[in-house]
């Protein structure tokens, strides 16, 4: 059997075959078993896969093996998130349907990861431009619509005047729109809107339970949800009925207010651009810039007097209103009361239009704050505040709402940084918003019985707008209500809205009659999520919102999507990203197909943790096919000889096979945990590369060496199995097993086989190491002595020379100290 070659192509290919005939990964709810849930992200269908899914999805598999192994029913589905933009993109530029380009990627994306040996079930399999799959969420919606969780306002949003749909931030670049190049305008347009706010302490405290998620990601989330304590102040305005509000986390500064600025669109100011020429200008030029926040930091910042003048709600002092570039109506209330001594921003807009720079706050009662450089923002002593001298910042809040709110101009207010999640999307590949409206009915839900408002497959956009819009065969219907001429919705959803609810949708895929039945409260929460830290964000934080708005709906009972979350670096090449623009990337299918997916799913595990950025290596990847071919010559070239019994005990064993035992065993615990607590995948792979070396070294020439090295190939085989699932599942075969290798138990420790009856101490002589002995475990400080002096090594450094003190550090070493 010696000259059976390692083939991977075909050995990975039959044993695909074996999983597939029988439906080894389809799996049931079962109640005797304890469950684990194991997702990773599902893919946008591109059409091809890169690294970063073979990375995610292979870790992935990873973990859903080496659980199955510890007697876990284990659930892994696969699906994709398949509405989106770039395949309206791709399919204005080869002129053809969204539908067609994506249900062709899906199929050649599923024979990919069918490859690479992962383990999915996929009788579970979902997409979720299918109608079975976007109905559910189209129901959803129309229960939070009768709820009052969604409503519909204008909003300010950029628009692209010649495609005719509105840009994300990112997609503004210079002002302009990324497609058209033409100057992007600010337009208020009605978009359809969720309450997540109503959810943000919710979202914020459950964090705190979080415990299986990284700390940087929670960290992110609290940072984006942004809660804060404040102030609500109204400062009235001069000649004019009403107050201009704003909000500040800072009203230790209220003294030293010397100007409020508004956004461009906001409602006074556009009332004073009347007759204001500069004022207008401004405010046109205002809606043609980018609102995204990293624009909103490096860009100039510019303003204009409104004329406006409002009262100081403490002293009456009259202050100048200015419309700013800096100030968003969408944030807040529009409006932020300007404190240049203690504000970077606010100071650099004022000396720019010379405007007042008031200090009113000390590092300490010594000394006064130096503003003539830039802002002293720092926390400290209020000074130059009237009644409020002397008092810490820390203190101000309470003493400023108690004056504010005896005038009735201010009050303690609870905010949070996060905004409702607008939905709305004029796109035409995605789920269509089920709402119709009616003139004399106004927006109504579509009824479940005419649900799911199918999206039309057979279009091909031409860029100028959502081709829905022109559609009367889509857009007209009859209002359900009064049965009068009605229009439908023609925005679709946010393809977040879809991403956020398919780890439940996984668990009732087959219901044509519910969204989710008692299967999603089996599997939920997912126990293991898997992901790029890019998401940490808007997908996890929208996720975990529309899992709380299902509890909410009776659909589960838990209150989080996720128990676990791990969040797998980048793949590098030269220490950049792979990425087709940058030409950097590596085609797996082609390394698949020459080392086979073994080899590629070995490397990936073992280049880097995890968590961290794995760089790319040629090299790398042709070291681990050639560990593989040793693993293979090693198990043949011992079944060549015959199969025997495994070694089960150390009794009666050679010193040499006690030793390997120990080894094996030692591996064994080190891999258990690696795989199992740490996720340490590299390691556990590198403690089974050092089992390789010495076994190599094992002679195996006795009946009892041979059941010692069957018990160390059958443990090794078990343990690479996770990894490397096709060769394993060969090996184990050859070694005489029967069954499939995923569903053999995980190997146990076999504790006696620890208990070392030996220990090796190193020998030093004045300090330097000079030899090594082996003494028994409970040998005394005499014995071990005798043996370091009789020790050949060592005589030659001892001989003829007096001992002056001899040192025994029990387990480490011995050192002799000598004269001459």
């Amino acid at each position: 059997m010696s000259e059976v070659q390692y083939n991977p192509q075909q050995l990975e290919a039959d044993i695909q075959k074996t999983w597939d005939d029988n439906q080894t990964f389809v799996v049931m709810e079962d109640q005797s078993k304890e469950k684990y849930y194991c997702l990773s992200m599902f893919p946008y269908p591109s059409g091809k896969l890169h690294m970063g899914h073979v990375r995610n999805y292979t870790i992935g598999d990873v973990i859903s093996r080496f659980q199955r192994m510890q007697g876990k029913n284990v659930l892994q589905p696969m699906g994709w998130d398949a509405f989106g933009l770039p395949a309206e993109n791709a399919a204005m530029q080869h002129n053809v349907a969204p539908a067609k380009w994506t249900y062709e990627n899906i199929d050649y994306m599923r024979n990919q990861l069918k490859s690479l040996g992962l383990g999915y079930d996929w009788t579970r399999e979902v997409a979720t431009c299918h109608p079975e799959y976007y109905r559910w969420e189209q129901w959803l919606f129309t229960k939070l619509m009768e709820k009052g969780l969604v409503y519909r306002k204008l909003s300010v949003v950029n628009w692209d005047p010649v495609d005719m749909t509105v840009l994300a931030n990112e997609q503004v670049i210079d002002g302009k729109g990324w497609r058209s190049g033409a100057p992007v305008e600010r337009k208020e347009i009605a978009q359809w809107f969720l309450r997540i706010t109503d959810y943000a302490e919710e979202l914020l405290e459950g964090l705190d339970k979080l415990d299986g998620w990284p700390e940087q990601v929670k960290t992110m989330q609290r940072n984006w949800i942004g809660k804060s304590t404040g102030l609500q102040i109204s400062f009235p305005i001069e000649g004019q009925d009403g107050n201009l509000d704003v909000y500040t986390t800072r009203p230790d500064t209220l003294m030293g207010v010397t100007y409020v600025a508004v956004a461009a669109d906001h409602p006074l100011c556009k009332k004073a651009a009347v007759n204001n020429e500069p004022l207008e200008r401004f405010i046109e030029e205002c809606s043609h810039v980018s609102t995204a926040e990293a624009d909103m930091e490096t860009m100039e910042k510019k303003g204009v007097d409104t004329g406006v003048r409002v009262a100081h709600p403490i002293t009456g002092e009259i202050v100048p209103v200015w419309a700013a570039n800096f100030v968003l109506m969408g944030y807040g209330t529009g409006a932020v009361m300007s404190v240049p001594a203690h504000d970077q921003r606010d100071y650099e807009f004022a000396k720019k239009y010379d405007l007042d720079i008031k200090a009113v706050i000390a590092p300490n009662a010594e000394e006064m704050a130096d503003v003539t450089e830039q802002a002293f923002t720092e926390k400290g002593i209020l000074v130059n505040s009237g009644q409020f001298d002397g008092l810490k910042s820390k203190d101000a809040l309470h003493a400023m709402a108690k004056a504010l709110g005896e005038k009735n101009l201010g009050e303690k207010q609870t905010n949070y940084r996060l905004r409702d999640w607008g939905i709305s999307r004029q796109r035409y590949w995605g789920c269509p918003i089920p709402v119709i409206y009616c003139p004399a009915c106004g927006a109504l839900p579509v009824p479940e019985d005419q649900l799911p408002v199918r999206l039309p497959e057979d279009v091909v956009p031409d860029g100028s707008g959502s081709p829905l819009a022109k559609m009367d065969s889509f857009k007209n219907c009859e209002c359900p209500q009064c049965g009068g001429r009605a229009k439908r919705e023609t925005d679709t959803f946010d393809t977040f809205f879809e991403s956020s609810w398919y780890h439940a949708r996984y668990t009732s895929k087959d219901n044509s009659e519910a969204m989710l039945d008692e299967r999603a409260d089996y599997w939920a929460p997912v126990d293991q999520y898997i992901g790029g830290i890019e998401h940490a964000i808007l997908h996890l934080l929208y996720a975990r919102f529309f899992h709380k708005l299902m509890r909410d709906q009776g659909l589960v009972k838990s209150d989080e999507p996720f128990k676990n979350l791990l969040t797998q670096g980048m793949v590098l090449l030269d220490g950049s990203k792979m990425s087709k623009s940058k030409g950097n990337t590596v085609d797996p299918q082609g390394l698949i197909e020459k080392f086979g997916a073994d080899t590629v799913r070995l490397f990936i595990m073992f280049a880097a943790p995890p968590e961290q950025s794995l760089e790319w290596s040629d090299k790398g990847v042709e070291g681990a096919f050639r560990f593989l071919n040793r693993v293979w010559r090693q198990v043949h070239s011992h079944v060549e000889a015959g199969l025997v019994s495994a070694a089960n005990s150390s009794e009666g064993l050679t010193k040499e096979a006690k030793a390997v035992r120990l080894k094996v065993h030692e591996t064994l615990q080190k891999v258990s945990d690696d795989m199992g607590r740490r996720q340490t995948f590299n390691t556990a792979i590198a403690a089974c590369m050092e089992l390789m070396n010495e076994l190599s070294k094992f002679d195996e020439n006795s009946a009892q060496a041979r059941g010692v090295m069957q018990e160390a190939l059958e443990t090794l085989v078990l343990m690479l199995s996770p990894m490397t699932p096709h060769m394993a599942q060969s090996l184990w075969e050859s070694l005489g097993k029967t069954g499939l290798v995923v569903d053999a138990t995980w190997p146990q420790v076999d504790e006696s086989a620890l208990v070392k009856s030996e220990i090796e101490l190193m020998v030093q002589v004045n300090g330097k190491l000079r030899g090594k002995i082996e003494i028994a475990v409970d040998a005394d400080k005499d014995s071990i002595l005798a043996a370091a002096k009789a020790e050949e090594a060592v005589l030659k450094f001892i001989d003829g020379k007096e001992i002056v003190k001899e040192i025994v550090v029990p387990g480490r070493l011995v050192n002799l100290v000598v004269k001459g």
